[in-house]
C-alpha cells in the first residue's frame, strides 16, 4: 500500500528545462526545516479511485509509510505528503500516529499502524487508505480484525480510523484476517477489497464501503462478502486491470520467500479466476513493455534464477530474459518497478538489488525492454534504497520515481528524479529527510 515527485514531496518544480537534471533548490535539500502549511481543500476527484488523492483536489499524494524515528524499537507512523499546484510540497503534510487515529479494541489502541492499501472505498471522490494494526488478541476463536480504514476528506486523512467489518460470510477459519488489496474486482465501478482469510481461502468485500456518514450502514462495512479460493496464501497488490476486460487483478503467492504465482482474475463474480502463473522470483512488477494491448510482467527470480524473466501481452505465453549486465547477477535479490518516464506509452523497468545502491533503468521499447538499452541512477546518499513511488505527481504524463536511501532508523535521504521527455533524469530535483514529519520525541 506500499503505499512523490518533482511534483513530489517538496515544492519548487517547474515547468522549465524538461530534458535536462535539474539541482534541487537549498530549501528543498535534506536537512532544510520546511515549515508545516495546510493542505489543500478539494472537492473530489476522479483520480481518487485510482490515485492517492486523499484530499479530492484532483492532485496524487504521496504515502511515506517508513520515517526515521529516535530509536528505541518505535514505528513512528505513517507519513502523508498532500500534493500542491507545483507538485507535492511536505510542507502540506500529515502524520498518522495510531494513538491519534486509530480505533480502540476493547479499549486498547494498536501500537502498529502501516499503510496496506488505498482506494477510493466509498465513492465519495477521496481517496481512502487502509491500514493494518496490530489489535490485542487472547487466542481463543476467531481474531478481531485487524485492518482499519481512515477515510478520505476535503481536508484529508482528518478523521479517526474504523474497524473493517468483514461480515462473517466472507470469514473462513481463526485466522488473521489480513494483506487486504483493494481494487475493482466485479467491474460494477465501485472498488472492492480482497483479504486473506485463511490457508489458499480469501474474503472479497464487495464496495462500496460505508464511512458512516450515510444510512448505507455500519462504518467500515462492504456491501456484501464471501469466501473465495486462491492459488496461494500471500496476497500482492496493488490490483490492476493486466488483460484490459474490464475487471481489476492481482496477484497471489505460495507461501514462502521465493515461490511461484499466480494472477488472480477478476470477473462479473469476483476474482474467481485464475489466469497467468509466474516463475518463482523475489519480485514481480506489471507495465505495458511492449508486444501487445495487455500488461506484462517482470520477475525478478533471483538468488538461484536467471535474472528477470519477461511474460508479454498476459496471459499470452511470450516471453524473454534480461541477463547480465543489464539484470542483477543471479546471487544478488532485486526488486522490480515500471513507470513511463518519457511518456512514450511503454514502460521503463526499474531494477534495485541488495548489493548497491545504484538503479537500473531499462528503457521501454517495441519489442520490450533490453539489457542494451539500460540508464543507471546513482541515489544521493549512502544506504539501503528502497523504491517508493513510481507515478505521474506533476500531471506531465511522465512518472516520476521517488527513492528512500536510510541508514539505520535514525537517518534517511528521499530522492525525487523527474519523468522527462528524454527519460529519466539522472540527478534528483529534490531531497529531503522523512524527520520532517516527526516531531522529536514523537512515537506510537
Amino acid at each position: 500500500m506500499l503505499v512523490v515527485g518533482c511534483a513530489l514531496l517538496l515544492t519548487g518544480c517547474s515547468g522549465e528545462g524538461e530534458g535536462e537534471d535539474r539541482p534541487a533548490t537549498a530549501a528543498h535539500r535534506t536537512g532544510e526545516q520546511v515549515p508545516a502549511l495546510p493542505v489543500p481543500r478539494g472537492d473530489g476527484s476522479q483520480l481518487a479511485a485510482r490515485g492517492d488523492d486523499f484530499n479530492g483536489d484532483g492532485l496524487r499524494d504521496l504515502v511515506l509509510d517508513d520515517l526515521v524515528h529516535d530509536g528505541h524499537g518505535d514505528d513512528a507512523g505513517i507519513g502523508i505528503a498532500y500534493g500542491t499546484r507545483r507538485g507535492i510540497g511536505a510542507g502540506a503534510r500529515h502524520l498518522l500516529v495510531p494513538a491519534e487515529r486509530a480505533a480502540p479494541t476493547k479499549g486498547e489502541r494498536p501500537a502498529a499502524f502501516d499503510a496496506a492499501a488505498s482506494c477510493d472505498l466509498d465513492g465519495d471522490g477521496f481517496t481512502d487508505l487502509v491500514v493494518a494494526t496490530d489489535p490485542p488478541y487472547d487466542g481463543i476463536g476467531q481474531p478481531p480484525v485487524p485492518v482499519q480504514l481512515l477515510f478520505g476528506s476535503p481536508g484529508g486523512l482528518t478523521g479517526k480510523a474504523v474497524k473493517l467489518a468483514i461480515p462473517a460470510t466472507a470469514r473462513y477459519g481463526n485466522e488473521w484476517p489480513d494483506q487486504p488489496v483493494c481494487g475493482d474486482f466485479d467491474g460494477d465501478g465501485a472498488n472492492d477489497l480482497v483479504v486473506h482469510a485463511s490457508n489458499a481461502q480469501i474474503g472479497f468485500l464487495r464496495g462500496p464501503f460505508s464511512s458512516g456518514k450515510s444510512k448505507r450502514g455500519k462504518a467500515g462495512a462492504p456491501r456484501s462478502g464471501k469466501v473465495l479460493k486462491a492459488p496461494g496464501t500471500v496476497l500482492r497488490g496493488p490490483a490492476l486491470d493486466v488483460n484490459r476486460d474490464g475487471y481489476d487483478d492481482f496477484v497471489v503467492r505460495a507461501s514462502g520467500g521465493r515461490s511461484r504465482s499466480g494472477l488472480v482474475l477478476g470477473g462479473p463474480a469476483g476474482p474467481t479466476r485464475t489466469g497467468a502463473v509466474f516463475p518463482a522470483g523475489q519480485d514481480l512488477a506489471f507495465g505495458a513493455f511492449g508486444w501487445g494491448a495487455a500488461r506484462d510482467a517482470a520477475v525478478a527470480t533471483g538468488p538461484k534464477g536467471p535474472g528477470i524473466v519477461l511474460r508479454y501481452d498476459l496471459p499470452g505465453t511470450r516471453r524473454s530474459t534480461l541477463a547480465a549486465p543489464g539484470a542483477p547477477a543471479a546471487t544478488v535479490r532485486a526488486t522490480v518497478r515500471a513507470g513511463d518516464f518519457d511518456g512514450d506509452g511503454r514502460a521503463e523497468l526499474v531494477v534495485a538489488t541488495g548489493r548497491s545502491a545504484e538503479l537500473r533503468v531499462h528503457t521501454g521499447r517495441t519489442r520490450g525492454p533490453s539489457a542494451a538499452a539500460v540508464t543507471t541512477v546513482s541515489p544521493p546518499a549512502d544506504g539501503t534504497t528502497d523504491l517508493v513511488a513510481l507515478a505521474d505527481f506533476d500531471g506531465d504524463d511522465r512518472d516520476e520515481l521517488v527513492v528512500r536511501t536510510h541508514r539505520g532508523e535514525t537517518r534517511d535521504t528521499v530522492a525525487v528524479y523527474r519523468g522527462t521527455k528524454d527519460g529519466l533524469a539522472r540527478k534528483p530535483v529534490t531531497t529531503f529527510s522523512t524527520s520532517l514529519f516527526v516531531p522529536r520525541g514523537v512515537s506510537k
